[in-house]
């Protein structure tokens, strides 16, 4: 369920699929790295000026699913215009920098970013540019993500599928919201 908070800015009503807490794991493949399972937890928020913000933890996943040390965290800002394009600054733990555009697809809650922008550290990997692709289906947040380097060129990396993280109090308000004349067995809605 999408719910569109009174405070949201209303410049970013197109982004509100992305709202919330979400978790679920994906994979990890490119070359030169570790080949992996991993999890991730991402957080899409906003106080109420232009923009999302944005922040994502994942982490190694062994055998079992248990985890084994953390893996990318990135930090950043969205932001959406009047025709839909959509503009993300990402700063990433391993020292890089990006800014990356794209846009809202047409009816549905998909959005495609390339990179334009990359900056790195000293001690960053090489990386040259990416781009990712979020969509929202069935109610849960997939995402995959391409990379190139000077070595390799642009091709996926990462992908992962996540889920809604709903909080006690989230479920509470929506059992107070529930109409009265629900039936009693559960059953009976059904039919």
């Amino acid at each position: 369920m999408i719910e569109i908070p009174s405070d949201l800015h209303k410049d970013l009503v197109p982004l509100a699929f992305l709202l919330g807490d979400w978790a679920g794991a994906g994979v990890h493949d490119f070359p030169g790295s570790e080949k992996c399972n991993f999890g991730q937890e991402v957080s899409f928020s906003h106080d109420g000026r232009d923009f999302l913000e944005y922040r994502s933890h994942s982490w190694v996943l062994d055998k079992d699913g248990n985890k084994v040390r953390p893996l990318e965290s990135e930090h950043g800002f969205w932001r959406i215009d009047a025709a839909r394009k959509v503009e993300v600054t990402m700063t990433r733990d391993d020292g890089v920098i990006e800014i990356w555009y794209g846009e809202l697809a047409d009816k549905k809650p998909q959005i495609d970013l390339v990179t334009d922008a990359v900056a790195r550290t000293a001690a960053s990997q090489p990386y040259t540019g990416g781009k990712r692709l979020y969509g929202y289906v069935k109610s849960d947040l997939m995402w995959v993500g391409e990379k190139q380097t000077p070595e390799v060129e642009l091709r996926p990396y990462m992908s992962a599928h996540l889920k809604k993280v709903v909080t006690p109090e989230e479920v509470e308000r929506w059992a107070k919201a529930l109409p009265d004349d629900m039936p009693d067995d559960g059953i009976a809605f059904f039919k």
